[in-house]
Parts: structure tokens; C-alpha cells; sequence
């Protein structure tokens, strides 16, 4: 995260001087009352250097052409502040880089119980203690992390998941539960308090680093295949999985899609044979699209037994095991893989709960997954809304800004309109669960569970389409002023897919509320 710069006070330069240099070897420009030697730079422009010998850059103000092309981030780096020499006499700069931690002022850029002036019951103190120090934590430790792997498709820095481990962050990933009870946690939040709003911020705020492959990688596999283990595994079972993977010395994924089903779970080919002395099972089958499979040392995985379905948790260890990378539209730093299991010899220790009780648990899991997606993608969604504020506010089109065009202040009212009712579905249904119990959830928040997250990547798809036509050809490119348009749009669609399609959870939704509708009502 690029802060604001802390070298020594800038010497005080007239506006007439820096308009004496304006030719080439001899060039100054003024960008937010600082005053710029590009004299060398602008041969090394990427741009090309004819650009900075125009009558109207040369020796100028360029404050608003630089913002109608470039990041403010940009300013920030190293060699730019380097050619800083001065201030405008009498003016200070007016905009500032964001401070780790604090909260935007672009209007709608952060959720209502946030946004000053504004209230809502859902949160306490100890929820905006704990966003404002995840925040600073994400701006200052994960972000650069998080583009650099987005980029070279490396997964993420294995030291800053164990750091994540040992400030507790793994383990509040995880939800409320007795795992937390006396444990020392994130920015000092008991265990003991800790609910679905606390998950709901955290959840939240890791989606602020712009990198959807980057959010998969990092630990994605160990919030969906985690819980089975936590929720139905043996005590042995715990033992040897549970605190290695919170503490980020062993990685898990959850392995349920096949080529042949995908949100059609009944479906799956894998088997696990019981062996004859009843010790072993012996899988064989493949798995594919598994989140976190390429660096996975267990794999929570659906089979069909003689019983019916079973889950079992299978190290990487047993041997016969073969993980191969699957590229996808977003980073490989999410360790997506297609997994073939070839005769693997499993410990029956390694089954998880009841063999015959596979699809309960399986199903149990995904409401939980589908929650924590809703999260995610309702949040990003409205970090496109505050990018396109920003640009349309700054850019400006024949003459004028963007916002004067009734057009694209329509696009954006429907994103933030739709972010906002997405948010307040989500609210609602996290203060749902932090009343019930997680029987309770499965059987009434299933269905309102799984429309909000049909409902909030449609309400994804709409914010991306709008946002690439407001930034135009910077919507799909890679770096530059769009992009982190360019990485929503490139990488919404994984919400709308994984956890269950649109399509199938739209359908569960509506199969759930005909199963409540009254005998005695008609029209």
C-alpha cells in the first residue's frame, strides 16, 4: 500500500519560474502543487517523450491530465518522488494517499455501518476495532503480497499465512466456534464474542487487495475443507489436522468436483473400497477445479462407498496422488488442480464422521462456503462502485467530466443500488445466524442462503459489464488506471460457478420455500 511521502519539506518555487522550463533537457511540470524535474524522465516515458513538449505540459499544471491517465499511486513510488524539487508558493497539495486503516470518503465506497452519520444494530465497538486493524493490516502486510502472486501465478508467501496463524486470523477464518475460546486472537477480539459479523468484516476487508486468485490461494482451501474435520471429525483426527492448518504448517482443500459433477454432487465417480481386513479404503477416482490442490496435504474428499457416500480426509502422504495445474481465467497462485487418485491406500482413521453419511456432510459445508462468497463478491462489487466514482468524477470527455453525461451517472447508480440491497440481504441474513444454531441455519437459512448468492453474482455481473463501459478501454487492461476493473471483470464469474451455479441455487431457494408453504393457503 503506497503512503503519503515523509521527506524533507519541498523548498517553495513561483508558478513564473516553472514556466521558464519548458524545453527539451530543461522540463519542469507541476502535478497538485509539487513541483516536477522531468528534464531525463521524459525520454524514459512509457508514454513516449513528444507528450511532455506540448505548449500546454511543458512548464504547466498538469494535475488534471496526469489524473485523466495515471493512479495517484503512481506519484507515490520511489523513482517519481525522486524528481520531486519543489512546492507551488502559497498552495499545498489537496490530495492525499489513503491511510492504512482509516475508512474512504468516496460516497458508497464503504458499507453503511461505516460511512459517517450513518448507523445500523448489527455492530459494536469490538467489530470496528477489529475492521479498522484488519484493514491496516491487509493495506500494510498482505496487498503487495497479494498483486506480486496475482502476477507471477506463485502461491502465496507460505511465512505470511503462518504469521496469519499466529495472530489468530486462520482460526477467526473459521467462523464462531469452541476453536476460538481462549485462544489470543486478531486485534485483541475475545473468542468467547466472536460471530458471524466479526467473520463478515474480516472476510470483507481481505477482499479489499484486488485479487481474486490471490483470495483463493490464500487459505481459501482450508475454509471450505477445514470445517468436515472440525464439525465431524474423531478426536484423533482433529488432533493430527486441526492446529497445523490454523497455525499454516500444513494446507488442506476440499475435494468434491469431478469432471463428470460438479454442482451435481450425487453424481461423483470417486470410490472408496474398504479393504478386507477392514483397516483401509482404497480410493480411486479424479477430482477437478480443487481450490488449493497443488500445495493441499490433505484432501477433503467425497467417495462413493458400499454404504452410500462418505467423506475422508486424505493426506497427500498415502502416496498415489497426482496433482496437475489447471489454468484458470484468474492467477495459479490459487493452486487449482485436476487430482487423480491411483489405489490410495487410506487409513480408516481418516474417515470423516459416518461412512453412509457422505452427502450430510457435505451438504452441511456448503452453507457456510456459499455465506462466505457472498461476502466476498458483494464487497468487491462495491469496490468497483467507488473505482468508477473516482474515474467518472476525474475523466473527462469532450470537454467535460463523465459525470455530466446522464448516462453513465445511471450506470452507476444501478452498481451502487444493487450493492447496497446485496449488502443489506447479507446483513440480514448473518444476524439470522448469530441466533441460530448451525442445525437451525441448515434448515432455514439454506434457501435464503443460496438465492442471495444467486442474486449477488447477477448483481456482480451487472457491476462489472457497467464498470468496463465507464472506464472504457482501460475496463480491459491489465494495469493502469482500470485495473482492478479489468481483474473484477476478468474474475467475477468464479463466484457465479463455484459453491453451487446461479442456476442450481436459484433452484434450491425456491425448492426450499415450497417445502414451508402452508397446506391452507390459496388464492
Amino acid at each position: 500500500m503506497a503512503t503519503q511521502s515523509t521527506s524533507q519539506p519541498l523548498k517553495e518555487i513561483t508558478r513564473d519560474e516553472v514556466a521558464k522550463h519548458n524545453k527539451q533537457g530543461d522540463l519542469w511540470i507541476v502535478i497538485d502543487a509539487v513541483v516536477y524535474n522531468v528534464s531525463k524522465f521524459a525520454e524514459l516515458h512509457p508514454g513516449g517523450e513528444a507528450v511532455f513538449y506540448d505548449e500546454e505540459v511543458a512548464g504547466q499544471d498538469n494535475t488534471e491530465t496526469f489524473f485523466g491517465l495515471h493512479r495517484h499511486e503512481v506519484l507515490l513510488r520511489p523513482a517519481y518522488q525522486r524528481l520531486r524539487i519543489g512546492k507551488i508558493q502559497g498552495e499545498e497539495q489537496k490530495i492525499k494517499a489513503p491511510i492504512p486503516g482509516e475508512v474512504s470518503k468516496v460516497p458508497y465506497a464503504e458499507p453503511m455501518w461505516l460511512t459517517p452519520n450513518y448507523y445500523s444494530p448489527y455492530y459494536s465497538d469490538s467489530h470496528r476495532r477489529l475492521r479498522k486493524e484488519m484493514r491496516a493490516y491487509v493495506d500494510n502486510r498482505v496487498v503487495e503480497v497479494a498483486q506480486r502472486c496475482e502476477e507471477n501465478g506463485k502461491r502465496p508467501d507460505v511465512d505470511l499465512v503462518q504469521e496469519m496463524g499466529k495472530l489468530g486470523i486462520n482460526a477467526m477464518r473459521m467462523g464462531p466456534g469452541k476453536h476460538l475460546h481462549g485462544r489470543k486472537l486478531f486485534a485483541d477480539i475475545k473468542g468467547e464474542e466472536f460471530d458471524y459479523f466479526h467473520e463478515l468484516v474480516m472476510t470483507q476487508e481481505l477482499v479489499r487487495m484486488a485479487a481474486r486468485g490471490f483470495g483463493d490461494g490464500l487459505q481459501g482451501g482450508m475454509v471450505i475443507g477445514l470445517p468436515p474435520i472440525m464439525n465431524f471429525g474423531s478426536d484423533d483426527l482433529k488432533k493430527e489436522i486441526i492446529e497445523p492448518c490454523l497455525n499454516g504448517e500444513k494446507f488442506i482443500c476440499l475435494a468434491i468436483t469431478e469432471a463428470f459433477a460438479g454442482s451435481d454432487v450425487m453424481g461423483i465417480r470417486t470410490t472408496a473400497t474398504l479393504t478386507e481386513d477392514g483397516e483401509h479404503y482404497i480410493v480411486n477416482g479424479t477430482k477437478k477445479w480443487i481450490t488449493n490442490g497443488m500445495f493441499a496435504d490433505y484432501f477433503t474428499t467425497a467417495v462413493k462407498t458400499d454404504m452410500g457416500f462418505a467423506v475422508i480426509c486424505i493426506p497427500r502422504k498415502c502416496g498415489g496422488i497426482e496433482t496437475k495445474q489447471i489454468k484458470t481465467s484468474y492467477s495459479t497462485t490459487a493452486g487449482t488442480a485436476f487430482i487423480t487418485f491411483d489405489n490410495v491406500k487410506v487409513p480408516k482413521r481418516y474417515l470423516v464422521g459416518e461412512d453412509g453419511l457422505g452427502i450430510q456432510i457435505i451438504l452441511s459445508n456448503f452453507n457456510h462456503e456459499r455465506w462466505v462468497m457472498c461476502c466476498s463478491t458483494i464487497r468487491a462489487s462495491r469496490a468497483v462502485c467507488e473505482q468508477m466514482l473516482l474515474w467518472a468524477n476525474q475523466r473527462k470527455a469532450f470537454g467535460k467530466p463523465l459525470t455530466s453525461q446522464a448516462v453513465v451517472r445511471q450506470k452507476i447508480a444501478s452498481c451502487i443500488a444493487q450493492a447496497e440491497a446485496a449488502q443489506n440481504w447479507l446483513e440480514s441474513c448473518t444476524y439470522q445466524m448469530t441466533k441460530m444454531t448451525y442445525k437451525q441455519q441448515s434448515l432455514f437459512l439454506a434457501g435464503q442462503i443460496a438465492l442471495l448468492k444467486s442474486w449477488s453474482t447477477r448483481v456482480s455481473h451487472d457491476v462489472a459489464d457497467n464498470a468496463v463501459q465507464v472506464f472504457g478501454g482501460r475496463g480491459v487492461t491489465k494495469g493502469g488506471m482500470g485495473k482492478f476493473i479489468e481483474e473484477f471483470h476478468r474474475t467475477y464469474k468464479f463466484d457465479a460457478v463455484l459453491g453451487g451455479t446461479e442456476e442450481v441455487l436459484a433452484d434450491l431457494g425456491v425448492r426450499q420455500a415450497l417445502r414451508f408453504m402452508p397446506e391452507d393457503a390459496k388464492l
